[in-house]
């Protein structure tokens, strides 16, 4: 195990260089060397790593959602209100049920599995995003429109709406007694639970930090632990009530951020730090998911299927941000920036075929196909549209005008 961790690191390190230097991402490098060291390649990564993947790819995607928390200011969030609700929900619909309806004529699947596959496929990659808006932040890229905040708030929702919905297609093959009311209704409570639990767990963690003095490092720890745990609420309580835990983790470094800013830019700091090795472990092992045999059985007519998915949800995210004061690349942008797919289609890809769906080998396919085409041209794509099309506030803002 610790020897497959140093081949992660060190290569890791080294794809990411390679690629940087290449000016592309450096997740899409790693994301490949996962491919190529995963059980589906050279198969360098020992099973005690790929059998505790899940947990570690989970504290990785808390590390950043704190960063992207912390980096979040109440001013802009504001501006970007209602076209980031729009976002979470529009684009997914979209893609889910043109995915659904096209699956049925090409694949000749049922009304139910095309759902089961559509809102796997809709579902945006919050690992992809993320890291890649915070870029953007931190090189004040779209700053002045609230661009990247737009993005990264709207895509957080965005899984939750896409699995809710994926589970009641699943139930409903399964012949559960779903009552559909309940279960959209869900979708709301989620949110709400998910940014109270933040919220209340970022106002413990500002007390205990004003009363007591304790250094930045153990103060990263502590929000770190209290992250998890929260996310340990959601799996605890899953049947109870649901909690979308991942906008909780993005609500704790909001707190901190608005009520104790000048902490916060520190903490934020050692954020980044503890990035610079989750990065690693997050991407390389979301590769190592990856089943490129696989991926080859849906052939064209799943390329087909992916490709109409999303021209649905680029029409959607046009619909979204109608009416604001985007221009067109930067809508475009927007576009390019709710493609990728990465982190739940290879989270529940094949959670239909374990279920005993007909269709479950086929869905599978489809998720690992959608992995391969999305995130790596979506990672490289927000990389140049947003160097090449988002404008820093300090230009002329005629120039960023078409």
């Amino acid at each position: 195990m610790a020897l497959s961790l140093a081949v992660i690191i060190l290569l890791g390190l080294i794809f990411n260089r390679a690629f940087k230097k290449m000016k592309l991402p450096g997740l899409l490098g790693m994301l490949i060397l996962g491919i190529l060291i995963g059980p589906y390649g050279f198969n360098l990564i020992s099973e005690e790593i790929l059998t505790i993947s899940p947990d570690l790819r989970k504290i990785a995607l808390i590390v950043i959602l704190l960063r992207a928390g912390l980096g979040i200011e109440k001013e802009t969030l504001k501006k970007v209100g209602v076209p980031a609700v729009k976002l979470s929900f529009i684009p997914s619909f979209l893609e889910g049920f043109t995915v659904l309806f096209v699956s049925m004529q090409l694949f000749g699947l049922s009304f139910i599995e095309g759902g089961i596959l559509g809102f796997i496929i809709a579902a945006v990659s919050p690992a992809v995003v993320v890291p890649q808006m915070l870029n953007l932040i931190d090189n004040n890229r779209g700053a002045d429109k609230g661009i990247p905040t737009l993005i990264l708030t709207g895509a957080s929702i965005d899984d939750v709406i896409a699995i809710t919905i994926f589970s009641t297609f699943l139930g409903f093959y399964g012949g559960s007694q779903l009552n559909i009311a309940k279960k959209l209704l869900n979708v709301p409570i989620s949110i709400l639970m998910g940014v109270l639990l933040g919220i209340i767990t970022g106002f413990i963690l500002l007390y205990l930090f004003k009363k007591y003095h304790i250094r930045d490092t153990k103060k990263a720890l502590l929000i770190l632990s209290s992250a998890i745990i929260l996310t340990g609420l959601k799996d605890l309580l899953k049947n109870i009530i649901p909690i979308a835990a991942l906008l909780g983790v993005m609500a704790i470094g909001f707190i901190l951020q608005e009520r104790y800013n000048l902490v916060a830019k520190r903490l934020a700091s050692k954020f980044n730090k503890i990035w610079v090795f989750a990065e690693i472990m997050l991407f390389v092992l979301v590769g190592a998911e990856v089943n490129i045999y696989l991926a080859i059985n849906s052939g064209l007519i799943g390329l087909v299927i992916i490709f109409i998915g999303l021209i649905a949800r680029g029409t959607g995210v046009l619909i979204s941000v109608a009416g604001t004061e985007l221009n067109w690349k930067e809508r475009i942008f927007s576009v390019i920036a709710y493609s990728p797919k990465a982190t739940v289609q290879a989270a529940i890809g094949a959670v239909p075929l374990s279920a005993g769906v007909e269709s479950g080998e086929l869905i599978l396919a489809m998720a690992v196909l959608a992995i391969i085409i999305t995130a790596p041209l979506g990672a490289a794509g927000i990389k140049l549209a947003g160097e090449n099309w988002l404008s820093k506030p300090e230009n002329n803002p005629e120039e960023a005008k078409l």
